[in-house]
């Protein structure tokens, strides 16, 4: 029994360290809330201009254009289908389902949750602070523009991964661009940035790809959906960064070191006292 209880012990270690981990979220998680909405209460206002300054000429750019509402798209968009097209082949197929399978439920949403959580648990206000908004806003943003334009999906042929949303702007290239630019601009001053850099680019690019290719996007839809997603990720970042108050010093709320303060504009809004 005593040999049977020894090697139970490293996996009931395990699990206290697991709870442990667990039970230190919640205070975390408070902490942080409370800290964004801080930050909400007196900056909200730059976060709602954004917001706003990036969904009116997207709007805009759909709304210039009839064929958005028909499903016959820009002139560029159906060349590029019909190429990518050419390149079926069973073993294609697989890949770029796998891509878009990563660009969304199997990749980029498990990870946003991930590494969320992980900036919480860490009290890196900041950081946790502008990835929320940035993921959350990009949703919000691209939940928007589909319902306003109900632009319909491709029908040049029968889709291997059919989709039954809409179309404009693509929500796997938002998702995967807010993640890929949100990682660049967290590792943008550390060793690592620019294998995250290109590791992003490669990613949302195949991401993109694999929705035209599976004949559920047209390349215009991937377009906006990219150009809005990292404009949003850009102006998250210049908030929070520029005028997100200093984390709590002391304490247990006492923050951990952010990737934020290293940056450029993080670093002019301190010497200029415009943070808080």
């Amino acid at each position: 029994m005593a040999s049977a209880m020894a090697s139970d012990s490293p996996a009931v270690e395990a699990i206290a360290k697991a709870a442990d981990g667990a039970a230190a979220v919640v205070p975390a998680a408070a902490s942080q809330l409370g800290y964004g909405a801080r930050f909400l209460g007196k900056h909200g206002w730059r976060i709602g201009l954004a917001f706003v300054g990036i969904l009116l000429p997207l709007l805009g750019f759909a709304s210039l254009v009839d064929e958005l509402r028909e499903g016959t798209g820009f002139f560029f968009d159906m060349p590029i289908q019909v190429a990518l097209h050419k390149l079926a082949t069973p073993g294609v197929d697989a890949f770029f389902v796998a891509m878009s399978k990563l660009g969304y439920q199997w990749g980029v949403v498990p990870v946003d949750a991930l590494l969320l959580l992980f900036l919480v648990w860490k009290r890196r206000y900041r950081d946790g602070l502008f990835f929320g908004l940035s993921v959350i806003g990009s949703l919000v943003l691209n939940m928007a523009a589909k319902n306003h334009f109900a632009r319909g999906r491709p029908n040049l042929w029968a889709s291997i991964a059919p989709e039954m949303s809409f179309s404009f702007p693509s929500g796997h290239a938002m998702a995967s661009v807010t993640l890929g630019v949100a990682l660049i601009l967290l590792a943008w001053n550390t060793r690592w940035r620019w294998w995250v850099f290109a590791g992003s680019i490669l990613f949302v690019g195949l991401v993109g790809t694999s929705r035209v290719y599976l004949g559920v996007h047209f390349p215009s839809d991937i377009l906006a959906g990219w150009t809005a997603g990292a404009a949003w990720v850009f102006f998250v970042h210049q908030a929070v960064a520029g005028h997100a108050p200093a984390p709590p010093s002391t304490g247990k709320a006492a923050a951990t070191p952010d990737m934020i303060a290293r940056s450029a504009t993080a670093r002019s809004a301190k010497e200029s006292g415009a943070a808080g």
